[in-house]
């Protein structure tokens, strides 16, 4: 009896242990395979502030293994890894202009927007998802090295370019006066690249030039939207119209853009007042701001007039040329627009960090993004290698015809 006493206790604690070894396993097992996120020991802000079906596990599995696999994990905090994500998350939307600026990069960029600067004198932007010069402007270092609209940037000194934000790009650019910075560049239609060096300087951007050909053909060579641009141009018009002639060249090849307000004022002087001259569209987020002509149309319809364009106009000087093209007021001559018609709001998200966001693009009368479009010219002349050896405008050459009735 006492014999069959220990044996049924020895068979209890048996079972007690075998029953709490499962146990144990059961709880390793659910332990291991636990959310990712509850493997992180502190977080701060953990539960998220916006409702979403998104898995996040995937997120905090990489997290983990990064920590426990990567060679270069010490090299950088926590914090690094936070602002990285985040600038992932905006790069998701595939808009090179929404960007986000970590603390350095935000205080780089406020630095650069308020503070005094030297450069080469180009302006730049994403073009096919590759680092591109809009235009060098004129009687700058990048003109004046050679530096043409077009050119694809692959390596800002030993910086290369893929998938590096205009911003950035800008960064990396600018710098200290009399200073050297060497751009390596593709140009279209070569197969090998090209290496400038050019010395950053004090850059002061040029606005208009006048001059009357042979003809009484009254030309205007705009290269900037600035804060005084439209009050210059109507002093160029006035010029114009003591000339007593009804034939006017715009020249806006190479003109990076600028002031919207600039564009609306010189469009409205060639277009009768109530008509679209641009169209502000801002998705499903709100209604869109339509831009229309408050006049005077100082013009009637027997000028004859033509506006110069090629892949260095952009921006407002796509509005411009847009809205005169549609509304047959004008033919353009050139070659296709840059295409660049988006507007960019910067936002402060913390007190050291900021997210600069597409948040509307530019339609033409018609509709057209010039964002995803840019506007092709009514006659398009191309200027060859030819041409350039020999300076030979042929596109001036071509606008002179048309205003002239020649064609």
């Amino acid at each position: 009896m006492k014999n069959r006493n220990i044996r049924t206790v020895l068979y209890v604690l048996s079972s007690v242990v075998i029953i709490g070894g499962v146990f144990a396993l059961g709880a390793y097992m659910g332990y291991a395979r636990r959310p990712a996120i509850e493997k992180i020991a502190s977080i701060s802000h953990k539960e998220p502030q916006v409702e979403t079906t998104a898995d996040f596990d995937t997120f905090w599995r990489v997290w983990n293994l990064l920590n426990e696999k990567s060679l270069y994990a010490k090299k950088f905090s926590d914090q690094d890894r936070v602002w990285g994500a985040t600038q992932g998350l905006a790069d998701s939307l595939g808009d090179p202009y929404t960007v986000f600026f970590s603390p350095e990069e935000n205080k780089l960029f406020n630095d650069e927007i308020h503070g005094s600067f030297g450069g080469i004198g180009a302006e730049i932007g994403i073009k096919d998802k590759v680092l591109t010069i809009i235009s060098p402007l004129k009687d700058t270092p990048a003109s004046k090295a050679g530096i043409k609209a077009g050119d694809k940037i692959i390596r800002i000194d030993k910086a290369t370019t893929n998938e590096m934000t205009t911003d950035k790009a800008i960064s990396l650019i600018r710098g200290a006066k009399g200073t050297p910075v060497s751009l390596v560049v593709l140009r279209p239609g070569e197969k090998n690249t090209r290496e400038f060096t050019i010395i950053r300087d004090d850059i002061f951007i040029p606005t208009i030039e006048t001059e009357t050909k042979p003809g009484k053909i009254f030309v205007i060579k705009f290269y900037s939207f600035s804060e005084n641009s439209a009050e210059l141009f109507r002093t160029a018009l006035n010029d114009f119209r003591e000339l007593e002639s009804d034939k006017l060249i715009i020249d806006m090849r190479g003109n990076p853009g600028g002031y919207l307000d600039s564009s609306i004022q010189i469009a409205s002087w060639f277009i009768d007042a109530g008509k679209v001259i641009v169209t502000e569209d801002f998705g499903e987020k709100r209604k869109p701001q339509v831009f229309r002509s408050y006049g005077p149309r100082l013009f009637n319809e027997n000028l004859k007039l033509v506006v110069l364009i090629d892949g260095g106009s952009a921006s407002a000087s796509e509005i411009l040329a847009g809205a005169l093209q549609e509304h047959n007021i004008a033919t353009l001559v050139g070659e296709k627009t840059f295409g660049k018609g988006s507007v960019q709001e910067l936002i402060p998200v913390t007190d050291t960090t900021s997210l600069k966001v597409t948040v509307a693009r530019w339609l033409t009368p018609n509709g057209k993004s010039l964002s995803t479009e840019g506007l092709t010219p009514d006659v398009k002349v191309s200027i060859t290698a030819k041409d350039v050896e020999q300076k030979r405008d042929t596109q001036m050459e071509k606008a002179l015809e048309i205003v002239r009735g020649q064609n």
